[in-house]
Formats: structure tokens, C-alpha cells, sequence
């Protein structure tokens, strides 16, 4: 079955402010489930591209790229404005890194790293900041705190699953299945 392309989901929010405590929990084990997911991985395997799509590592890598986006959504929330700030669509950040050129235990340190610091961040506001709305640019729909955080947690996730899907490609392809 085709994956949805991220771009093209929709998202409910529909679900109450007051479940930020489970949504933070899912941030912060993101850096975990990637490094157990990548884990015992050749170099060769982390770097491998497919028909041109980003490799492991540079999925790895963009889900850091955006560490500072959701940051900055934060700074927005905080500042009470109306709209939230927009995401680079075109990856300008991710395509021009190189990824593949940094070893993968550099970049999981820094998802890791990045993502504590948003976590510490995030715990650190009383419950009714998560209640907090403004209207996400792309979506066209009023997002609270606690929806962006569950919105990230399932960016990570379909990057996960890409991530989870290519390597299941490259044990195919070499027999290792």
C-alpha cells in the first residue's frame, strides 16, 4: 500500500489540550527509537539512497534540521501571535547539509541533544500554555501547543516509518531478509 506523502495529510484536532504530558513523552523518545531502529547498521546501508530519495541518515538529519522550526513555533506561541511561522516545503536546509557526509553517531547525538533541550523547554510551562492557539500557515487551522507537539511526533513517526521501510528495502536487496 502507497504511504500517504506527508504534504497531503490531514489532521484532526480534536482531542483535549490536557494530554500534552503523553504528547511531550513521545518527543522525547524519538532520539531513542531512531538510535534502537539504526542501530548495528553499516555506514554503507545508513547512506544508501533510493531512486533518489533521502537515505537513513538524511531523514536522521532532517528531523534535526527542524529541531529549530518547532522552536521557533514555541517563540511564537509565547509571543501570543496569531500565526505560527511557516515551514521551508522545500527542504532547502536538509538537501544542502550533506548529511551522508557527517557520521550517523554525530547526527544522533544532535537529534538527541536538540530534542532534551526542546523537552526541558517544554516542561518547563504551566498546563494552560498547551491550551494556546494560532493558525499553522500550511494546514490553514488553528493549532494549540499540544496539537504542534503531537503534529511533530508524527512527523518523527513518518520519518521512522521511512526509515524503518529502507531498511527493510536494503535487507531485501542483499539477502539479509
Amino acid at each position: 500500500m502507497a504511504r500517504v506523502k506527508w504534504e497531503e495529510r490531514k489532521f484532526m484536532f480534536d482531542f483535549p489540550a490536557e494530554i500534552y504530558p503523553e504528547m511531550i513523552e513521545r518527543l522525547r523518545g524519538a532520539p531513542a527509537r531512531i538510535e534502537d531502529r539504526v542501530k548495528g547498521l553499516p555506514s554503507a546501508t545508513l547512506t544508501q539512497r533510493d531512486a533518489g530519495r533521502w537515505s537513513i541518515q538524511e531523514n536522521i538529519g532532517h528531523l534535526l534540521d527542524l529541531e529549530p522550526l518547532v522552536a521557533g513555533r514555541l517563540d511564537d506561541y509565547d509571543a501570543n501571535l496569531a500565526t505560527l511561522r511557516a515551514a521551508d516545503m522545500t527542504n532547502r536546509k536538509t538537501h544542502a547539509a550533506q548529511h551522508n557526509g557527517t557520521p550517523a553517531e554525530n547526527l544522533l547525538r544532535a537529534f538527541r541533544k536538540a530534542r532534551l533541550a526542546l523537552v526541558e523547554r517544554l516542561e518547563k510551562y504551566p498546563a494552560d500554555f498547551f491550551a494556546r492557539a494560532a493558525l499553522h500557515p500550511r494546514l490553514k487551522k488553528d493549532m494549540r501547543v499540544t496539537d504542534m507537539l503531537f503534529f511533530q511526533s508524527e512527523h518523527d513517526d513518518y520519518h521512522l516509518a521511512r526509515i524503518s521501510e529502507l531498511i527493510r528495502l536494503f535487507q531485501r536487496a542483499s539477502g539479509d531478509a
